[in-house]
């Protein structure tokens, strides 16, 4: 490790990337996550999940706040026991428009998944 570990809550702002929010999963969490592994950390993320779903069907807004932070942090999580840049992720297969049509502004039938 050897690390300087730091104890105190880090400096957050409101414009962070994702990928400063993956490396902050990653220096919060990653020893438990790893120690974990990725398929009860799957399950962990897929709760998350349901509870995002209730939130979206009848929270409050600051549940659906809570919810959304709760589900990108279980999947950065995922992404780093997995050893995957979302980023990377991200522009590789969303970088040049949709993966199914190729256009910035989808022009898929509604009924195929791009």
């Amino acid at each position: 490790m050897g690390e300087n570990i730091q104890t105190q809550p880090m400096d957050i702002t409101s414009d962070i990337s994702l990928s400063d929010l993956q490396e902050l999963i990653r220096k919060m969490y990653f020893d438990k996550d790893s120690a974990r592994g990725a398929e009860a950390t799957f399950l962990w993320f897929t709760e998350e999940v349901g509870e995002l779903a209730a939130a979206v069907r009848s929270g409050t807004s600051e549940e659906l706040h809570e919810e959304f932070a709760d589900v990108l942090a279980w999947l950065a999580t995922l992404a780093n026991i997995k050893n995957v840049d979302l980023t990377q992720a991200l522009v590789a297969k969303y970088g040049s428009g949709c993966p199914g049509c190729g256009k910035l502004v989808c022009q898929c039938p509604d009924n195929e998944k791009p």
